[in-house]
C-alpha cells in the first residue's frame, strides 16, 4: 500500500541531520516528495527482472536484498532496518532489469522517494547529492567491512563478532538469514550456539 506522506517523519528528520543541515523549509519539500509504503511480512518490494524505480527509507521493520544463486539457494547482500536506505543501485542508476529481490522479513512501513523525483529534489535542493554520497559512502564501507571480516576471521569468529555488535538485529532476524549474510551454513551457525549457549538470543 502506498500513500502520501501527510506529515513530517520525525525519524527521517533526526536522520537527515547527521548528515546535512537541511532549513525546515527544505526538509519539508524534501518529505513533500516521499511516499509511504507499507509492507506485510514476506511482501516484496522487488523481483528479479523487474526495473528498480527508487530508493527506500525504512522508518520500521527489516527487509531483505538478496539474490538466488544457481544452486536455487537464497544470498543475502544487505538488510535494511530501522533507519536505514535500502535499494538495488545496480538497476535504479543503469536502468536495467534487477538480479536481486527486495522482501520484508517484518512488518515494515517506508518512504518511497522515486528516481525522478529525486532527480527533481536535487535541482531544487543541491545538498541532497551529498547527503545521499554520504549514505552510499557509509554503506561502501560498511560492505568493505564485512568482505574483510569474512576473509580475515574464522566462521566462529565472524559470528561472534556480528551478534556481539548487532545483538538487537541479531534478535530480529532468522538465523538462517544471518547465516547467509555472513557467507556460512545455517547448520554452522547452529553449532556454534551449541558451544557458546551466551550467543543464543531468543
Amino acid at each position: 500500500m502506498t500513500s502520501r506522506l501527510q506529515i513530517i517523519n520525525p525519524e527521517l528528520t533526526e536522520y537527515i541531520r547527521r548528515y546535512v543541515s537541511f532549513s525546515d523549509n527544505e526538509n519539508e519539500v524534501f518529505q513533500s516528495f516521499l511516499r509511504v509504503k507499507k509492507l506485510n511480512k514476506k511482501d516484496f518490494l522487488l523481483r528479479e527482472g523487474q526495473l528498480c524505480k527508487s530508493r527506500y527509507f525504512v522508518v520500521k521493520g527489516c527487509v531483505r536484498l538478496y539474490y538466488i544463486d544457481s544452486k536455487g539457494n537464497e544470498q543475502i547482500i544487505h538488510f535494511g532496518i530501522d533507519k536505514w536506505w535500502i535499494t538495488d543501485y545496480e538497476s535504479l542508476i543503469n536502468d536495467i532489469p534487477s538480479k536481486l529481490y527486495i522482501q520484508a522479513t517484518e512488518d515494515a512501513e517506508l518512504l518511497e522517494l522515486s528516481r525522478e523525483r529525486f532527480d527533481e529534489l536535487c535541482r531544487r535542493i543541491p545538498k541532497l547529492e551529498r547527503f545521499f554520497r554520504k549514505i552510499m559512502e557509509k554503506t561502501y564501507i560498511s560492505s568493505q567491512k564485512r568482505i574483510e571480516y569474512m576473509f580475515s576471521m574464522s566462521g566462529e569468529e565472524l559470528f561472534k563478532h556480528f551478534i556481539a555488535n548487532n545483538p538487537e538485529f541479531a534478535r530480529r532476524v532468522p538465523q538462517y538469514m544471518i547465516a547467509s549474510y555472513l557467507g556460512l551454513s545455517p547448520e554452522f551457525v547452529s553449532k556454534v550456539k551449541r558451544k557458546n549457549p551466551v550467543l543464543n538470543l531468543d
